[in-house]
């Protein structure tokens, strides 16, 4: 029976969860890395999400971690296979994130203790991802969706834990977590130009201005 089936799942870890804010970093080398991720932490961020499409993010997450150990988590992101979950956790993740919805790399993540958000775009992706046991579910890509859709899920799904990916811009992070994002996602429209030679003061300026919303309670 349905009803006698044990979910597990994973929390968030704590600083991710209290901050409501994931960046996603994407960088054209690993190499690229610390320089951004020194202002980003140094302006208030909390949680880091590394992403496998920049090469080298494997080898340089040992270092990463014990870079910001104590200031910020730091995920590893574009999780596809079993193979990949199994390096990034064995790298040291403390979260995953996946753009795909897949129970097995749930029940992968979640036997492993490792907090896992992965990625959907429909009620039923969504819902088959939270069943398998997620931490929270990634609306992907949500700037094609908008804040209203919370509403429409939380009518089927109320206890549905989900946060917004893909487009989320300053004012669509306030919309998404006014309408009950446990966090949001958040990568070109903080980071812009960081790593095509951008201004480190304005990219300060950008990430102190989503860490000072995310931590305002919603009205």
């Amino acid at each position: 029976m349905t009803g006698d089936v044990v979910i597990q799942r994973v929390a968030l870890p704590s600083r991710t969860a209290s901050a409501r804010l994931i960046v996603v970093v994407r960088a054209p080398d690993a190499a690229a890395y610390a320089p951004v991720l020194d202002v980003l932490v140094d302006a208030g961020i909390q949680s880091l999400e590394l992403t496998l499409s920049t090469p080298g993010t494997l080898e340089a997450l040992p270092q990463l971690r014990e870079r910001y150990d104590g200031v910020a988590d730091v995920g590893v992101g574009t999780v596809t296979d079993a193979d990949q979950l199994t390096a990034a956790i064995d790298s040291g993740a403390r979260y995953i994130v996946t753009p795909i919805t897949s129970a097995e790399l749930v029940t992968q993540s979640t036997g492993a203790g490792v907090p896992i958000v992965p990625g959907g775009f429909t009620p039923t992706e969504l819902f088959t991802s939270w069943a398998a046991g997620a931490s929270a579910v990634k609306v992907f890509p949500a700037g094609r969706l908008g804040p209203g859709y919370a509403a429409d899920l939380r009518g089927p799904f109320p206890d549905l834990e989900f946060v917004p990916s893909g487009g989320v811009d300053l004012e669509s992070a306030d919309a998404w977590l006014r309408a009950g994002a446990v966090a949001v996602s958040v990568g070109g429209p903080l980071l812009g130009d960081a790593f095509a030679g951008g201004d480190a003061q304005a990219l300060r300026r950008r990430a102190e201005a989503f860490v000072a919303l995310c931590r305002r309670e919603p009205a």
